[in-house]
């Protein structure tokens, strides 16, 4: 009997039944119990005296008692929480806390990562991955090799001793438990280093002559690692390297830009891909169904939700729901409180709900990843399902992209400016701009209506960007690695006039030379 086969009979049956029984016929009772959970605990805090648990009986009070909460309202909670306060958003004192670049502007934002929350809401994910894993493939010898699991890195908080902020990986890794060392690669020491192109080398290094039976991490940085790895073993395919490996548990953005170029460089045909939803915030989302896109929302971590529906979240007072409200197919922005300390606060992803029973979602984009400078309301899925199908048609790779509005031109123009790093490019740019246009104007109304006869919206633009142009803007932020991604949709020129910048000073420089 292999290892993997004791491990699936030692741990994961009962769980595995859990979640298919009780998700399907009692989500909306395991939510209860979870904001049960929340609010007793959260009597003991500072936040709950002054948001009165003492007196909230159920969801009715909680909504009463408890505003729906962006970072800037919990900030000064936090503030105090790095600086040593206890019992401040959750009882005790908080040791660590993830650094999150999940925003629009330049800010960092640091989540408080509790015990609690790290044992029963991020590695409850991880060990549930596992298990839905391996009942999708009954035949897995996953646990027979290493697991490459990509992480960030972490810092001393405030020199406070035991402290740490840094990437949520980091603090995952410097937690867990030492068994899962013994099928873990690289080393402690290289995962946890900050400089992202020294870890890709010495990561390449340290692995591409080891057993790798499984992938976990961010699919752009990962892909980098993977590379380096072929550059090193000389080997043209990942599987003449590895040729065990049948799993890559990604999460992060979207895998679906980087699919082709994972299917090109991974030939075997029983390498499977899984996708997570982890954030610095909370793990809320494993694909149960390799053959469904969409994840199951987990419902007994300590994650209480809510949601806005789109329409609603420019409102002053927008209608909030819980889960029960939900309807399949529309664009909702996710509210969560949970056991970290985050009360009723809205992440700023945007998710819509495939099935009801039980509760499966797929993620749009956020709230602040949109285009909607004409009324045209273009979101990150629109954008990721339109260059998937482009890139069929014209048989081409999109590395990474940013896009933005152009507001009004010297022509009085106004269109959407993409900028475009292609792994492979197209024959005819010309051709893939048309395309591109076309397939948004099929998958977004609004898109389609502000196109019509140019009127208010010309036909889009493509910029080529030259290789490397995006970890080089990310590393002139100090953003190289990690959880750190490019701004996909803006609805300000900020961020693509600074990868422009870039882009042009280079080319410049080439035609000097």
């Amino acid at each position: 009997m292999n290892i993997t086969n004791i491990a699936r009979k030692l741990f994961f049956p009962s769980r595995q039944k859990f979640i298919i029984s009780q998700y399907e016929n009692d989500a909306e009772g395991l939510q209860q119990k979870v904001l049960q959970h929340l609010i007793e605990m959260g009597k003991q805090t500072e936040y709950g005296k002054n948001h009165l648990f003492n007196t909230t009986h159920n969801y009715e009070d909680f909504t009463k008692n408890v505003p729906v909460n962006t970072y800037e309202e919990l900030k000064g909670y936090i503030d105090r929480m790095r600086h040593g306060d206890s019992n401040v958003l959750w009882p005790g004192k908080v040791k660590w806390f993830a650094k999150s670049s999940g925003t629009t502007n330049d800010k960092s934002k640091f989540i408080p990562v509790t015990n609690e929350g790290l044992h029963k809401i991020h590695y409850a994910g991880g060990f549930d991955s596992v298990a839905l894993y391996f009942l999708n493939n009954p035949n897995s010898r996953v646990f027979d090799g290493k697991n490459l699991i990509l992480g960030g890195s972490h810092a001393p908080n405030y020199n406070l001793p035991g402290s740490l902020v840094g990437d949520l990986s980091a603090i995952l890794i410097e937690n867990i438990n030492p068994l899962v060392n013994l099928t873990r690669v690289p080393s402690k020491q290289t995962a946890l280093i900050s400089d992202f192109e020294i870890k890709r080398d010495k990561i390449a290094r340290e692995t591409f002559n080891k057993n790798v039976a499984s992938l976990s991490g961010v699919p752009s940085w990962m892909l980098s690692v993977l590379v380096k790895v072929l550059e090193i073993s000389g080997k043209q395919y990942l599987d003449e390297v590895w040729p065990n490996l049948e799993v890559f548990f990604h999460g992060g953005i979207s895998f679906l830009p980087y699919r082709p170029q994972y299917l090109e460089l991974i030939r075997n045909d029983r390498m499977h891909y899984m996708e997570t939803y982890n954030a610095s915030e909370g793990f809320f989302g494993i694909q149960s169904d390799l053959n469904d896109h969409s994840m199951l929302l987990m419902i007994d971590y300590g994650v209480f939700y809510e949601f806005i529906s789109m329409d609603e979240i420019d409102k002053e007072n927008p209608q909030v729901i819980p889960l029960s409200g939900v309807e399949i197919g529309k664009n909702y922005a996710m509210v969560i409180s949970t056991s970290c300390g985050l009360w009723r606060y809205m992440i700023g992803d945007t998710i819509s709900f495939t099935s009801l029973k039980p509760y499966k979602f797929i993620i749009t984009g956020r709230t602040k990843y949109f285009i909607n400078a004409f009324g045209e309301e273009l979101i990150m899925d629109n954008a990721e399902k339109a260059l998937a199908y482009v890139c069929e048609k014209t048989h081409s790779e999109v590395l990474e992209y940013s896009a933005a509005p152009v507001f009004m031109d010297n022509h009085a123009k106004c269109r959407h400016q993409w900028l475009i790093e292609f792994s492979h490019e197209p024959e005819n740019l010309q051709e893939f701009e048309r395309l591109l246009d076309l397939k948004l104007q099929e998958l977004n109304s609004d898109y389609e209506a502000k196109r019509y006869h140019d009127i208010t919206l010309q036909h889009l633009e493509i910029i080529k960007a030259r290789k490397n142009l995006f970890n080089d803007w990310l590393k002139s932020k100090g953003k190289l690695g990690g959880q750190h991604k490019v701004p996909r949709l803006s609805n300000n020129r900020k961020f693509m006039d600074e990868m422009l910048k870039m882009n042009y000073n280079c080319v410049n420089l080439h035609q000097q030379a």
